[in-house]
Parts: structure tokens; sequence; C-alpha cells
């Protein structure tokens, strides 16, 4: 839709106001969902299992029905260069083509399931992990229609998008997770803390409740998005089968690539879940899952809020004439990638024992299952600025039309993350299943920098280069600051009791963020200092 039809342009501050209030709405329910998961289930067979069994609907779920994933990012680039009339069959269109390819994905899953996790978890065949195969099994054939649902969510987050409208698309991850949190409740009311036990009647039924949970609140969210959809008039629930419209080659050009390379973490994850099932030690699966929501929770925040009012603006300016303005943006999006990421991830690595405790270390969650989270936590924090400075970049060459270049690299490194998965495992356990993830991530920043800089006729390296490596180092020395305030208190004071380390873990993090902030600030980057001051009286405003 172009911009005389759409509603008045709102500023990239504006929408970031927008985006992260509801999407911050919606990641502390996902971080509740994850915490009563754990107090269920601790790192049991029935969260084990459902970890193999959620990888492939979590895949699609996150890769296709993201609201940075590639349906989402092909819809918006195409909508945004058309009228608002030519929306409504265009939607309608790409709906049915979409939906069609994915009915036929959902019967292959249901079919398949046994199949599917062997292939993926090889390592549940093993005598004392056969309760965790059956579960994942059953769960994988109860939550197989979320790959249709998938694919409807990212459209309908892009065509609502498109329309200006932000805030439905980034809260309606909350209705998913406040469905599973009430289908737990219930069967805690009825059962207990037993789904925990390696009894396969109530590890069973915890994990059937559990899959179930997921498929209804993926169905609930897809239903809200699609009446907003209507009453837009974006589309209908309706079969067209159009597919010669141009639009409809445009969507498919940049999303088939797009899929594959934006899923290129996903892919990754399932390299991981394959050696984290030939571990000896049970819960592998379940401490990753654990360990990435506490980074997914902050990192999918800020990462909206960067990434959803950058990409139409990298759209918008993809013509050559428009690219010293373009090279601004993408200054922008780094460095605000590196401000944010930097020093949560510092602060993550200098915190982790006390935040996994304070967060899951409850009910059937224990000390034991601490340990091993924590220190997949640390791995995790290390690489979160790669993994959002990934993403910005990948955005570029999307507005640019190159699905192609990203999808290359994604292929590359798909073989990279088994090489280093393989060897770091050795080294350092289940936390190099994670550090092989960082790896990857790095290598495909610097191979996309690089590519660009051909692309662009040169990029300015120093100028880009300099606050950043200022950045880390306010970073550095913000965590080793929290660290040492965090070990002296717990010499002083012990580590025990919730309280106490919820007081500890808020002065170590504050001592830390104060640091970072005071050594920013100093550096007075204009693109952080305009974003910040606009961002806090947007959201103080609403």
């Amino acid at each position: 839709m172009t911009q005389e039809q759409q509603k008045p342009s709102r500023s990239i501050a504006g929408i970031a106001g927008i985006v992260a209030v509801a999407t911050l709405i919606s990641k502390v329910f996902g971080l509740v969902r994850q915490q009563v998961q754990a107090a269920a289930f601790g790192l049991g067979p029935a969260a084990d299992a459902f970890n193999y069994a959620y990888t492939i609907p979590g895949f699609l779920l996150i890769l296709l029905g993201g609201i940075n994933g590639p349906f989402y990012s092909a819809v918006v680039s195409v909508l945004a260069k058309r009228k608002k009339e030519e929306a409504a069959p265009l939607v309608e269109t790409i709906t049915t083509l979409i939906g069609g390819i994915l009915l036929i994905v959902t019967i292959c899953l249901v079919i398949f399931a046994p199949n599917f996790i062997d292939v993926f978890a090889p390592g549940l065949q093993l005598s004392h992990k056969d309760l965790v195969r059956s579960i994942a099994i059953r769960q994988l054939q109860i939550m197989a229609p979320m790959a249709v649902l998938a694919g409807l969510i990212g459209i309908g987050f892009g065509v609502l998008n498109a329309a200006n409208q932000y805030w439905l698309p980034s809260i309606s991850p909350l209705l998913s997770n406040v469905t599973v949190i009430i289908g737990l409740g219930i069967l805690y009311l009825q059962v207990g803390n037993k789904m925990s036990l390696p009894d396969q009647h109530y590890a069973t039924l915890g994990g059937m409740v559990l899959a179930g949970g997921y498929l209804a609140g993926a169905a609930l969210q897809w239903w809200v998005q699609l009446i907003a959809q209507a009453k837009a008039g974006l589309g209908r629930l309706r079969l067209r089968f159009d597919f010669h419209q141009p639009g409809v080659n445009d969507v498919v050009k940049i999303m088939l690539p797009a899929t594959f390379s934006s899923g290129m973490y996903q892919i990754n994850l399932y390299t991981d879940l394959f050696f984290a099932s030939l571990l000896p030690t049970t819960g592998v699966a379940a401490g990753l899952a654990n360990a990435s929501l506490l980074v997914q929770t902050p990192l999918g925040i800020i990462s909206n809020v960067i990434l959803v009012p950058l990409l139409p603006i990298f759209s918008r300016l993809a013509a050559p004439e428009n690219w010293p303005e373009l090279k601004l943006r993408i200054r922008q999006g780094l460095l605000l990638s590196a401000f944010t990421m930097l020093p949560l991830g510092a602060l993550i690595v200098a915190l982790s024992v006390p935040i996994v405790r304070v967060v899951y270390e409850r009910g059937a969650f224990n000390r034991a299952d601490s340990g091993l989270v924590a220190s997949l936590l640390v791995a995790n924090g290390i690489g979160m600025f790669a993994y959002l400075a990934r993403d910005v970049l990948v955005r570029v060459f999307y507005a640019l039309g190159d699905g192609q270049t990203p999808f290359r690299i994604s292929m590359i490194n798909i073989f990279l993350n088994a090489f280093l998965d393989y060897f770091l495992i050795q080294r350092f356990g289940a936390p190099g299943l994670v550090l092989a993830t960082v790896g990857v991530n790095c290598n495909s920043v610097l191979m996309l920098l690089w590519l660009l800089n051909r692309k662009l006729n040169g990029l300015p390296w120093q100028e880009w280069s300099l606050p950043i490596l200022g950045l880390t180092a306010a970073s550095m020395v913000a965590g080793v600051a929290s660290f040492g305030i965090l070990e002296g208190s717990q010499k002083l004071l012990g580590q025990n009791g919730l309280l106490l380390q919820l007081l500890q873990l808020s002065i170590a993090g504050l001592v830390g963020l104060c640091i970072f902030g005071a050594i920013a600030a100093w550096m007075k980057l204009p693109e952080v200092n305009v974003f910040v001051s606009r961002l806090r009286q947007k959201i103080l405003k609403r």
C-alpha cells in the first residue's frame, strides 16, 4: 500500500513505543508460562520430550509466524508498494497457496511423527529414554496443525503491520501463553507435581496437556488476527486461486529464500538437539529451552522495537540514489543492537546463577537443574549482540530484493554449526552446543557485512566499528562490576532465600547498568541519544 493510502505515518520511536509495550506484555507472560512449565515438570521426561517434539512446530511458528519472520518480511515489503484495493485479493491468494502447502506438511507430521523424532533425536532410542521418546511422538502428532497456523499467523502479522497496525500483532502471542498457563494450572490442581516424576501415566498426561495447550493457543492467536484483518478490508478467510497475479510472484520471490535464511537459527537448533539427545543426561533439551527463553525474552522485545520500524524504512531506501541514507539507517540499527544487547549479555554472563535460581528454582526445578541451565545461559549471553546484528543485516538484503545472499550464507552455516557442535560438545559438554550457535552467528555477521560492503559500494567501517568497540568495552566493565558486587554481597549475606537472591541480583544488575550508561553517555552517540529520548517520551505518554 502506498503511503498516501495509509494512515498518517508514525515516527520510528512512536512505532517502537507501541511495539515495545505490547511485546513486553507478551514476553512477560511467555516467561511466566515457562516458569509454570518448569515448576510442573522440572527437567523431567515430560519437559524433555516436549522440547524434542516442539522443534518442528516451534520452528515453523517462530520462523513463519514470527513478527520478524520471512512471511512477515515478504508481505510487508510487497504490500508497502501497492494500493490498498490490491491488498485483499493478494492476501487471500497467498493465504490459499501457503495454507495448502502447510496442510500437506501437517499430514506428514502426523503420519511420520516417530520417524521425525528418531531422525532429530536418535539418542532417545536408548533404553533409559524410551518414555521420553514415546511422549515426544504423541506431542508432535498433537501439535502438527501448528504448521498451518504458523504460516497464517505470519501472513497476518505482515498484513496488519503494512496497514500501520502494530499493537495487535505484538500483543497476540499473549493469548497463546495464557492458554498454556491455564491448561497447566488446571492439570496441576488435579494431579499436583507428579508430572515431573518418571512415571509413565503422569508424565504422559502432563505432556499431552502441554502440547494441547500450545495448539489451542496458536489457533486463538490466528483467529484474533483474522478478525482484525477482515475488519481492515485486507482479506477474509476465503479460498482464492489467482496464483498468476504479479504480487504473488513478488511475495514468493522474497519468501522462499528468506524462509531458509531466517530459519538458520532454528535449523541449527535441530542440530543442537541431535547432539543433545546423544548426551547421557536427561534434561539437556529442556535446559536449553529454559536458558534460551531467559535470553529470548529481552532479545525478542528489543529486536521487535528495532527491526519492526526499520524494515519498511530499509525498503523505501532501496534505490541507489537513497543508499547514503540507507547506510545511516543500517548504522542506526547496528548501534542500537550493540547498545542494548552488549550490556544485557554481559550482565547475563556475570549474574547467570542467581538469574536462574530466582526465575526457575521452585517446585520440581531443583538446584542441580539450576546449575545446568546457568551454564547454558552464560553461553547464550555471549552471543546476544551477534544474533540481533545478523537479523538487522539480513533485513537490509530483504529490502534490497536479495533473499539469495542470506540463504547461501545460511546453508554454509548449517554445516559449520554441525562441525562446531561435534567438537565443542566434547570440550564443553552441553554449553558447547550454544557456543557453536554463537560462532555461527558471528560468522554470519562478518559475511553479511563483507557482501553488503560490495553491494552498496563501500561501508564506513571506522564510523561503525569504533562506537561498537567502545560499547563492548563498556559492557565488559559493567559485567565485571556486577560480578564483583554479587560476590561481595554473597560473602556477607549468604545466597539462600528468594528475597535475598532477588535483592542481590537487583543491586548488582543496577550497578552494572549505571556504569554502562555513564560510559555510553560519555560516548555521545547521536542515534542512541535520540532514540532513547523519544522512546522514553512515547512510553511515558502512553
